[in-house]
């Protein structure tokens, strides 16, 4: 069961390993990014970030959502973490069972059109890929830490 999907560009953490980890209750964090697999410093320094008794899975974005599809991870609490809107974009369109996403960091462009709330930079594509998004049905909040209120992308753009 996928408990939440989030983005953040710093990938996983200590605010990711511990704070989001502990408030979802998750056994399980996947790190779903194109880059990151073929990365060696990147996956050592996530698996030091692991906190103890959670598995930790880095894949690509299609193998991803292949192992969503073929449900080999509905057996965890499943917290996913990609490194961008446009990698959250790709796993909501080939997975249909993600119904929500966060948006806790995004790395400044150069491209960047607006800002929405205090601390999401977007691009022109990463808004219409947000649109997109909540025209599916999917709820897009704003949140760095469990304990903030969410806030709305819908009520933001």
């Amino acid at each position: 069961m996928i408990k939440l999907l989030r983005v953040d560009h710093r990938l996983l953490h200590g605010q990711v390993a511990m704070a989001w980890t502990q408030s979802l209750d998750s056994d399980c964090i996947l790190i779903a990014n194109d880059a990151v697999v073929n990365d060696n410093i990147r996956k050592t320094t996530m698996k030091l970030a692991k906190p103890n008794g959670v598995k930790l899975v880095m894949k690509n974005i299609e193998d991803s959502i292949a192992a969503l599809n073929a449900g080999v991870t509905d057996k965890y609490k499943l917290f996913i973490v990609v490194e961008s809107i446009e990698d959250a974009y790709r796993l909501a369109k080939g997975y249909a069972g993600i119904r929500s996403i966060n948006l806790g960091g995004c790395k400044p462009k150069e491209d960047i059109v607006k800002t929405l709330y205090k601390t999401i930079p977007v691009t022109a594509r990463d808004e219409e890929m947000l649109k997109e998004l909540l025209n599916d049905g999917i709820e897009i909040e704003i949140r760095q830490v469990p304990g903030e209120q969410k806030v709305k992308v819908s009520e933001n753009m």
